[in-house]
């Protein structure tokens, strides 16, 4: 019996084989590409042509990178997210995003079913089967790479002997392109003792001088860059790219742990995200309290977490997405750091909400909010847990 079937297409061998056989075996196929910003013009038209080549009775390029950075992105700025303090969380948020896209298309169209080109192996089948399970229940969920445990061969042996030609020789590496970096799999990766040579990076330094980068925030989004105003963040974000790629800034191996247990490692290449979440970080350290540093810290790792974890959609999100909007109220001035080949370093913040300009003390220098007797006493009291426990314990002093 034939089903309308959509598949979560990008173009690769997975989805090109899955759309193939499922329309070679009578199916409705709708091929539908959700784009969180890692498309370029020309691969969504060759994506298109190539959909229909195989055989779909329709194309469909879902753009929802506007709504990847309204719901997602800007949260990890806010909470200065890297998985392992390294990692920019990039593809495993934007599958969250792709997976919420093609489920609500497929709810629109009526289908029967949605497909997906994820293997066994990895974290993508889970994120696109829980949202698929929970966005589009009773639809029927298809991975014929996973089911079958199909081989490479067999994918490009079955597509070639039903006239469909195209260039899937397995590479050395395998990239996952997104506005939010780009991740780096296989080759050198797969040896514990090895990072990556230069001919690994898709991005690498075309400038050897120094410079300054200015970026400016209100309430911790990004307005200006190099004084140069932004209303589209997203545009902010590929500007910050761009100039930070031109130094092949951004660059690292992060080793985590996978929803399905084992370990994986992953290179990358991510300089937006490492500089604006360095600058953003730079000037909550002179906007926020103590503890609304400690406490969005926290709750940002979590947030983090079950965004690497499949977990988007759990009730507790909104919440802490709520409170890191909160914290930046006052996150609001300018960041501004040096630039050269390979790295960067923070120079220093201008803002109107900078905590370092108080009028009762400069730190080191001069306080005119106490006394050296005030100050005297309040060290004697705050050591009183410390003088009552040696007290007790003189042996342990």
């Amino acid at each position: 019996m034939s089903k309308k079937i959509v598949v979560a297409y990008s173009g690769g061998l997975d989805t090109s084989y899955t759309v193939m056989r499922l329309a070679q075996e009578g199916n409705e196929v709708h091929a539908v590409c959700a784009n969180t910003g890692g498309f370029s013009p020309e691969q969504l038209r060759r994506n298109e042509e190539n959909a229909l080549k195989l055989g779909a009775a329709k194309y469909a390029t879902l753009d929802v990178t506007q709504e990847y950075y309204e719901k997602s992105l800007r949260f990890m700025i806010f909470g200065n997210v890297l998985r392992n303090n390294c990692y920019p969380i990039s593809v495993s948020s934007e599958r969250i995003f792709q997976a919420l896209a093609i489920a609500r298309y497929a709810n629109e169209i009526g289908a029967d079913a949605i497909a997906h080109g994820s293997t066994g192996a990895g974290n993508d089948q889970i994120r696109f089967d829980m949202t698929f399970l929970v966005m589009a229940p009773g639809v029927e969920i298809i991975t014929l790479t996973r089911d079958e445990k199909l081989t490479r061969k067999e994918e490009v042996d079955y597509l070639n002997a039903h006239g469909f030609t195209a260039d899937f020789a397995k590479l050395k590496y395998s990239y996952n392109v997104g506005i939010w970096g780009t991740s780096i799999c296989g080759g050198e990766l797969l040896d514990p003792e090895q990072g990556l040579p230069e001919e690994a990076y898709l991005k690498h330094a075309t400038r050897q001088d120094e410079s300054l980068l200015r970026i400016t925030f209100k309430h911790g989004e990004i307005t200006a860059v190099n004084d140069e105003p932004f209303d589209d963040r997203v545009a902010a974000i590929q500007r910050i790219e761009e100039i930070g790629a031109s130094y092949a800034i951004g660059r690292d191996c992060n080793v985590g742990d996978t929803i399905i247990g084992i370990k994986g490692r992953v290179g990358f290449e991510a300089a937006a995200p490492k500089l604006i979440i360095e600058a953003h970080r730079l000037l909550e350290k002179s906007t926020l309290s103590k503890w609304q540093q400690y406490w969005k810290d926290q709750v940002a790792n979590w947030y983090g977490m079950f965004l690497h974890e499949s977990q988007y959609l759990e009730p507790v999100m909104p919440d802490i997405e709520a409170m890191l909007l909160s914290s930046q109220r006052n996150v609001t001035g300018t960041a501004i750091l040096r630039l050269r080949p390979y790295g960067f370093e923070t120079v220093g913040i201008d803002s109107v909400n900078d905590l370092t300009k108080s009028k009762l003390g400069e730190y080191g220098e001069t306080q005119t909010g106490w006394t050296a007797d005030e100050a005297k006493g309040f060290i004697k009291v705050l050591s009183t847990p410390l003088r009552v426990y040696y007290g007790v314990h003189p042996g342990e002093r």
